[in-house]
């Protein structure tokens, strides 16, 4: 029996290993990794799987800007234990994760993954036809999804580091 709940700072520790065994360390060298860099995520966005006591999946989101202004969130990582891939303990993570991001107020999603694993989740490629990243990504796998009709509708600019308001009304870069 799988379980979904809130991450909680105990999960830290776990979460971790289960990443570097999802991904690996090269997955500090990605692009969307610079976003989460000195950025904590979304505490109310962070869910676990556990199976018993043992965590099985984990799924974060972080917060982001589109053009310097516009406020989305960066879905990533989504892991799962290798073991228990197939089993639906990914999809019950995103559409549970999708469905809090979108009762809590967010309105836009943004990933860098594999078209056909999140095409079912509503994720398109188009709406990032306008959107760039500070770096390279591979631009099939760049997806984005809105959570209120109309608010991936020509999107355009370099998606960015969120900063908080006070901070973006200052100019601080």
């Amino acid at each position: 029996m799988t379980t979904l709940m809130q991450e909680r700072p105990e999960d830290g520790p776990a979460i971790e290993a289960l990443i570097d065994t999802a991904f690996g360390p090269e997955r500090f060298s990605k692009t969307v990794y610079k976003f989460r860099d000195g950025v904590p995520p979304v505490p109310e966005l962070c869910f676990v799987a556990y199976d018993h006591s043992k965590l099985v999946g984990s799924l974060r989101f972080w917060p982001i800007l589109i053009g310097g202004h516009i406020e989305a969130i960066l879905l990533g990582p989504l892991a799962v234990d290798p073991r228990r891939r197939a089993e639906g303990i990914g999809a019950a993570l995103m559409w549970h994760g999708l469905a809090e991001a979108q009762r809590k107020g967010h309105r836009i999603v943004i990933l860098v993954g594999d078209f056909d694993y999140y095409v079912k989740f509503g994720f398109r490629r188009e709406p990032c036809d306008r959107l760039d990243l500070p770096g390279w990504v591979d631009r099939k796998r760049f997806l984005a999804r809105a959570l209120v009709p109309g608010a991936v509708d020509n999107l355009s600019g370099m998606i960015g580091k969120w900063l908080p308001a006070e901070e973006r009304a200052r100019g601080v870069a």
